[in-house]
Parts: structure tokens; C-alpha cells; sequence
């Protein structure tokens, strides 16, 4: 993964192809252009993308909702690009019939379907993240003090929302409090210090 001048700006490689991503509020956002170019065998996104949304007229009516324009630096300078959010562009991907979409396509079908047998029996939540802490080479002890960590953090989120926290900033001051009354430093400050 290659990054730009700006942190919050970065290229990811996606099958040799460049996809350049931003953060917006708090999470990603790709470049549409990008990734349709990744999986068409076209060059003429837009054009593929005007089609593609005369095709979906589903997605027609919802692209206001999913997609955004916002400032993606380039070699020209700055310019205004249309992105989508990791859930807005798996549904941009449901609608390309290219044979590069389809490992894309199962992977979310594998996914939602597994999601759904989690809501039935959330035992299989705690294995996946176990399983994907495992994979991501994390010892034992480690994944058994976090494990215990997320659950006490339900817990005192579950008691903070019995006690009247209801806005994500009731939240974000609790936890501050908490970081600073235990390690001296709020998150923010912490955040900082790491870089």
C-alpha cells in the first residue's frame, strides 16, 4: 500500500490497480471511478458508470445517499471525485457483471450469510474474531485478555446507556475520564504520543 503526502489520504493496490481512498467522518472512502476501473475491462468509468446506474434504477434512486464528493488529491492538485463508503461501494460492486466483480460477490453473499447465523447463535461471533486474531498472528494470552475486554466493555456500555449516556459524545467523555484516570492521558493525547 503506497500513501500520499496527506495521512489521511492513501492509495491501496487492488489487483494492480490504484484505488485512492480518504477518511470522511470517521471512515473510508473510495474513489468509485477506481474500483469500477478495477473490475470493468473498460477505461471509460464514467460512461460505465452512468449505464451501470441506467441498468440498477434501484441504485439510481439511492446514489445520493451512498455517494459523496469529496476532495482527492492528484497530480494535478486537488479535485473533486465521487466516492462511496465501504457498505456504499459493495453495493455499487452488486451491479457490475464482470467476471472481476464475482469474487467480490461471493465474498459479501459468504459474509451477510455468516453474519445472519451469528444473530442466530452469537457464540459464532466470539469464535470468528478469536479465529481472525489467530490468523493475524496474535498470541493466546492476548486474544484472551481482549476477548475479556470486549466483553466488560458491553457491560459498562450496557450500564452507561441504563444511566442515561445516549449521544456517541456521552461516550467519548466517559471513556476519556476512564483513560485518564487510569494512564494520565486521554485517547486523543495517547493518539498523539503514538503518531
Amino acid at each position: 500500500m503506497a500513501h500520499s503526502q496527506n495521512r489521511n489520504n492513501k492509495i491501496a493496490l487492488f489487483k494492480g490497480r490504484k484505488i485512492r481512498k480518504t477518511i470522511y467522518q470517521k471512515e473510508w472512502w473510495f474513489v468509485i471511478e477506481d474500483v469500477v476501473l478495477a473490475l470493468i475491462d473498460s477505461n471509460d468509468s464514467k460512461q460505465y458508470i452512468q449505464r451501470m446506474k441506467y441498468r440498477d434504477p434501484e441504485l439510481a434512486k439511492g446514489w445520493v445517499q451512498i455517494v459523496h464528493t469529496l476532495q482527492i488529491p492528484t497530480e494535478g492538485g486537488k479535485q473533486n471525485m465521487l466516492c462511496a463508503n465501504t457498505e456504499g461501494m459493495f453495493r455499487i460492486i452488486q451491479t457490475i457483471p464482470s467476471p472481476k466483480a464475482e469474487p467480490f460477490k461471493r465474498w459479501l453473499a459468504k459474509v451477510g450469510y455468516e453474519r445472519v447465523q451469528e444473530i442466530e447463535n452469537p457464540e459464532l461471533a466470539a469464535k470468528r474474531t478469536r479465529m481472525l486474531y489467530k490468523l493475524k498472528g496474535y498470541p493466546e494470552n492476548w486474544i484472551e485478555k481482549r476477548m475479556r475486554g470486549i466483553v466488560i466493555r458491553e457491560e459498562l456500555t450496557e450500564e452507561w446507556q441504563k444511566r442515561g449516556a445516549q449521544e456517541q459524545k456521552d461516550y467519548e467523555i466517559l471513556t476519556a475520564e476512564i483513560a485518564k484516570a487510569t494512564f494520565g492521558l486521554a485517547p486523543s493525547e495517547y493518539k498523539k504520543i503514538k503518531g
